[in-house]
């Protein structure tokens, strides 16, 4: 079809020449005969070129200009081409109408940015929660709105694998979480959630553990200086009566070292830390820790240390020596007799870590990421005899999230274990 066109473009530029010529032979000059039959062509085209022109710019939704051959091929595939870009805007205008729609519809801050981190469109929750105003924020930089320095700093990291939470820019009261997906061209869309019931909620579940937890220690210090006097008194007291106070002893004993973990826990969730951070011998600690868990394991196991720098860290030697004291003490108490624990010491171009090492029996690495929880334990029956209270990790794990550290455990069974600290 398109040569069969072409040809034909072809026939009536030679017809139109060969006609020319032959007036102009007729008259005596061909040659103008010739150059008149090619004005006639160029005409032509340069007519076709106008109506072409004025039907694209004063009336490109009518129908296309009448033309034959080659220019009424070109008006009618223009015209298809027209349409079809008409019935694609038109499914992409409802599609995006449907998503506003959609979002405006939701609780949730929903803020489209574009690749420069500009305001392009948000729901009227993001108007509510963030203040957005649309006739004088639209196409402001975000930093500019929301200006807390923890979401600078977390919008420029671009690293949104975890939420940040903090307060509305609006009103205080309310606790938003935030976060940022990336996607298109280096597009930015951040979603804002309304927690504030929910943390409403985790403080008041903070300050009923930090005050129930006080309120036992005073008669459980009671009870374990009443038990301590009459266990001094056992050889007057009848052998089943002095049993049943020992297993009381211990049963207060773990009483108040649950009490006293909880009492830890609450502080490190509510206190942000930093007061007491000063440089700490690494060295220095790990000895001290490692003596105490020799103690601990009564020379049952052995336990080495590998100390591979001198360096220094910044930070709380109470806080930090409480973490790795909870790890090495939990490889004591969960490994078997004559196992072998390792305390490693490195620091280098990486970063600093402190890793706690056994050949212990392991543990199935299903339960990996829920070890840090409060009161996980893999083996309910074994940890209790060992007198664990289920929340030495989640200790650990806090402390290390106040010097922006974190743990990294690998087990598997039969393999032992290995509790690193890591980016300190």
């Amino acid at each position: 079809m398109r040569v069969r066109l072409w040809s034909r473009e072809i026939w009536r530029v030679l017809w139109l020449s060969a006609l020319g010529c032959v007036l102009g032979a007729i008259v005596g000059s061909a040659g103008f005969g010739l150059a008149l039959g090619l004005a006639a062509c160029l005409g032509y085209h340069l007519y076709q070129l106008r109506a072409l022109y004025r039907w694209l710019t004063l009336h490109p939704h009518d129908e296309p200009p009448a033309a034959v051959g080659l220019w009424g091929e070109l008006f009618d595939r223009l015209y298809r081409y027209q349409k079809g870009q008409r019935i694609t805007q038109n499914r992409l205008r409802a599609t995006l109408g449907r998503i506003q729609e959609s979002s405006e519809a939701m609780r949730d801050s929903v803020v489209m940015l574009d690749s420069h981190g500009d305001l392009e469109w948000w729901n009227s929750a993001a108007a509510k929660m963030l203040g957005l105003k649309t006739a004088q924020d639209r196409g402001q930089h975000i930093t500019n709105l929301l200006r807390d320095p923890r979401f600078v700093g977390y919008f420029n990291a671009r690293d949104y694998g975890e939420p940040l939470t903090l307060a509305s820019p609006i009103d205080e009261r309310r606790i938003l979480q935030y976060q940022i997906t990336l996607y298109g061209d280096d597009e930015r869309l951040v979603m804002a959630r309304d927690i504030t019931r929910l943390h409403r909620l985790e403080q008041m579940r903070r300050d009923f553990v930090a005050n129930v937890s006080h309120e036992l220690r005073t008669p459980l210090t009671v009870l374990a200086g009443y038990l301590e006097t009459y266990s001094d008194l056992a050889e007057q007291l009848p052998p089943r009566l002095g049993r049943s106070i020992g297993q009381m002893q211990a049963q207060t004993t773990r009483m108040q070292n649950l009490v006293d973990d909880l009492l830890l826990l609450s502080r490190l969730e509510i206190d942000q830390g930093g007061d007491d951070h000063a440089p700490i011998d690494i060295d220095a600690l790990l000895h001290k820790v490692a003596d105490d868990a020799r103690a601990l394991a009564k020379e049952q196991h052995d336990i080495h240390l590998v100390l591979g720098s001198n360096a220094q860290l910044m930070g709380s030697e109470q806080e930090l020596r409480s973490a790795i004291s909870n790890l090495a003490f939990n490889a004591v108490r969960y490994t078997p007799e004559d196992s072998q624990i390792t305390l490693h010491w490195v620091c280098d171009a990486q970063g600093a870590y402190i890793v706690v090492e056994d050949d212990g029996d392991g543990i199935d690495p299903v339960h990996i990421p829920r070890l840090t929880e409060r009161f996980y334990r893999v083996d309910k029956g074994r940890s209790t005899a060992t007198g664990g209270t289920g929340l030495g990790l989640a200790i650990v794990k806090h402390v290390l999230l106040r010097h922006d550290a974190q743990l990294e455990i690998d087990s598997h069974p039969g393999k032992g274990h290995v509790f690193a600290v890591t980016s300190l």
